[in-house]
């Protein structure tokens, strides 16, 4: 095994190893000397951070509680949503099939969200004569007494005998 000697002697055969060993020892009492003014002018507390964060704890707590408060209402909203029935527009019945509808009024039909002769044969009469009130007075004269029934027909597939009664109607009536 190899030891390690440092020679502490100089050239001209005087030992140096307390020089050495001075200079190491102010170097160290100046850094620690430096290092205690610069705390001093720059002001450390020398007791680390003793900042209070209870306070911003509380405020962040109130704040989540809130969040947590909007996320339960947004979510019973969401389900309310997705509870709504949703409109089947892939089935598009054409309307004008049954006596007394118009294209204009197979749309504004459709605008309300009827599509299908099953669901205008299930609307209220009382719907149906509100979406041509407010369609304004050119469709107010149109009757949708026989409709639901037209719808009815027309979705059971009973075609000829709906076109047996349609010849016997007039509009519609």
């Amino acid at each position: 095994m190899l030891l390690l000697q440092i020679n502490t002697t100089a050239c001209d055969g005087s030992d140096v190893f307390m020089t050495w060993l001075m200079w190491l020892l102010g170097a160290f009492l100046l850094g620690l000397l430096l290092g205690w003014l610069l705390k001093q002018l720059f002001g450390g507390n020398g007791g680390g951070d003793t900042t209070d964060y209870s306070a911003k704890i509380r405020g962040l707590e109130v704040e989540l509680d809130a969040c947590r408060k909007d996320k339960s209402k947004l979510t019973a909203a969401a389900a309310a949503f997705a509870a709504i029935p949703k409109v089947d527009d892939s089935v598009k019945d054409d309307y004008t099939k049954i006596e007394g509808i118009g294209p204009k009024i197979k749309d504004l039909l459709n605008a309300d969200g009827l599509w299908s002769f099953k669901q205008l044969s299930q609307a209220a009469e009382s719907r149906i004569q509100k979406v041509l009130d407010a369609a304004g007075p050119a469709y107010t004269v149109h009757n949708p007494k026989t409709w639901a029934e037209q719808a009815k027909m027309a979705d059971e597939g009973k075609w000829d005998e709906l076109h047996k009664w349609q010849d016997e109607l007039k509009g519609g009536l």
